[in-house]
């Protein structure tokens, strides 16, 4: 059992920037990749980007590549998702998940554990 936990939400302007966190309870948060996704108000959830579990590789959404950088630390089970240069389009419930899959990357369906969520607010 991995429970996840999100921070470092808030209102930001247009162009700010906000880093989430996303901290892992358990031994085992080396062993899981990880994910984050998001969801706007009256849209689907969708996958912004994704790490494994060692950290080497990382996975994005095309349309976040260079804005959005997903880090993570297994000393602290801790993942992180920078965001830079943010857009009132970025607006979402910003969740991070866990994946014990090897074909993880931007599929929900196969991410096992998933934390309750952090609002991100961006103004034009």
């Amino acid at each position: 059992q991995v429970q996840l936990v999100e921070s470092g939400g808030g209102l930001v302007q247009a162009g700010g920037s906000l880093r989430l966190s996303c901290a892992a309870s358990g031994r085992t948060f080396s062993s899981y990749a990880m994910g984050w996704f998001r969801q706007a108000p009256g849209k689907e959830r969708e996958f912004v980007a994704a790490i494994s579990s060692s950290g080497r590789t990382t996975y994005y959404t095309d349309s976040l590549k260079g804005r959005f950088t997903i880090s993570r630390d297994n000393s602290k089970n801790t993942v992180y998702l920078q965001m830079n240069s943010l857009k009132p389009e970025d607006t979402a419930v910003y969740y991070c998940a866990a994946s014990s899959a090897t074909n993880y990357r931007d599929r929900s369906s196969l991410y096992d554990y998933w934390g309750q969520g952090t609002q991100v607010t961006v103004s034009s």
